[in-house]
């Protein structure tokens, strides 16, 4: 597998609240995830942090042996401990009360993915001519569409959108909603934070994936994208591409 990771504060914000980590697990996994925070100066920046620190602890000892169910299972319980975490120290630190994070993460090797999120950051997959969102935001403005009340349209300029409904350590506890999928060689996945999705639209997204080869390029370019739209949030990218004869290449922030 092949990975590329780009963030960038953005055109209005001073501070990245954005953390990512990208990297090869001893048993043969990969694991990416990112983590949009929330909750004023340095704390976002903690929640974040926190989240993605958490998870590559955690599952540096995951058994590569793990059915589906157990790899599921042990992944929403490396979360639901990272929430708990992140909530008492909101908790037993004044200066970090009320902050909090998206969450989406992955798990692959070359037959296999199970992806995980908390909150409105997002996954795609790029499978052939098939592209589609695998998660589906934990937001107010996503709720109100599902129920009819606004349209998809609407919802993009609506002034509560980044209202989220469920986020990793404003509560005790948190049920993140988990995808299990194959995919092939020469898929495409795409973590991605609201800071892209706000401001390009997805046929842009797509067209960027298709016509872009290097994955380098690819996440320059749709970074470059959302900035040039306005760039009113921090923005960060992950791609990983399913090449089963090529090693993995991954970092983190």
């Amino acid at each position: 597998m092949k990975t590329a990771f780009r963030t960038d504060v953005g055109q209005i914000r001073s501070i990245n609240e954005d953390r990512a980590v990208v990297a090869e697990l001893p048993n043969g996994w990969l694991l990416a995830a990112l983590a949009d925070g929330m909750g004023g100066h340095q704390a976002g920046d903690v929640a974040s942090q926190s989240a993605v620190d958490w998870l590559a602890g955690e599952l540096k000892t995951l058994d590569g042996s793990l059915s589906e169910g157990e790899l599921r299972e042990r992944l929403r319980e490396t979360i639901a401990r990272a929430n708990a975490h992140i909530h008492a120290q909101s908790v037993q630190h004044p200066e970090l009360a009320g902050m909090g994070t998206t969450l989406v993460a992955c798990l692959a090797n070359p037959a296999r993915l199970v992806v995980a999120h908390v909150g409105d950051s997002r996954a795609y997959l790029l499978s052939g001519d098939d592209f589609r969102q695998l998660t589906e935001d934990h937001s107010l403005v996503n709720e109100l569409v599902r129920s009819g009340q606004i349209s998809p349209e609407e919802a993009k300029g609506h002034p509560r959108r980044n209202v989220l409904t469920r986020a990793l350590g404003t509560e005790p506890f948190v049920a993140p909603d988990l995808h299990e999928l194959e995919w092939s060689p020469g898929d495409l996945l795409l973590l991605c934070t609201d800071g892209l999705t706000n401001m390009i639209s997805e046929s842009d997204i797509i067209r960027t994936l298709r016509s872009e080869k290097d994955l380098d390029a690819m996440a320059d370019r749709l970074v470059e994208q959302a900035l040039a739209a306005g760039g009113d949030d921090n923005v960060s990218v992950i791609l990983v591409r399913n090449e089963r004869d090529e090693g993995m290449e991954g970092g983190d922030q």
